[in-house]
C-alpha cells in the first residue's frame, strides 16, 4: 500500500516556474514506478510523465517534453516534478500516481489527492 500526497501547486504567470513534490508513505516505494498526471476543467484527466522504479527511464506526454522533469529520490520517498516554461494550458489539477509496473501511460495503482496549478495569461 502507497499513500500519496502532493505538493507544490499554486498560481504562476505564463512563462513562469513550478515545482510539484508528492510524497509517498510505505516501505515499498522504490518498487514502484511513478508519474503524474493532470486533469483541466471538462477534460479527460491525461498522462504527463512518469518514471521507472530507479529512476533510470522516464517519459513525457508531447505537449510537456522539454519543459517538465520528473525525478524521484527513492531515499526520501519522493518524487517531484518541475515544470518549466508553463503555459495556460497547463492549468490542471495534477496527480501523483503509482504503480506497480513500468509502463507508459503509467497503470496506476494509488492516487494521490491533486494540486492546483493555474497559469495565468
Amino acid at each position: 500500500q502507497v499513500q500519496l500526497v502532493e505538493s507544490g501547486g499554486g498560481l504562476v504567470q505564463d512563462g513562469g516556474s513550478l515545482r510539484l513534490s508528492c510524497a509517498a508513505s510505505g516501505r515499498t516505494f522504490s518498487t514502484y514506478a511513478m508519474g503524474w498526471f493532470r486533469q483541466a476543467p471538462g477534460k479527460e484527466r491525461e498522462s504527463v510523465a512518469a518514471i521507472n522504479w530507479i529512476g533510470s527511464n522516464t517519459y513525457y506526454a508531447d505537449s510537456v517534453k522539454g519543459r517538465f522533469t520528473i525525478s524521484r529520490d527513492n531515499a526520501e520517498n519522493r518524487v517531484d516534478l518541475q515544470m518549466n516554461s508553463l503555459k495556460p494550458e497547463d492549468t490542471a489539477v495534477y496527480y501523483c500516481a503509482a504503480g506497480a509496473r513500468n509502463s507508459w501511460p503509467l497503470s496506476v495503482g494509488y492516487w494521490g489527492q491533486g494540486t492546483q496549478v493555474t497559469v495565468s495569461s
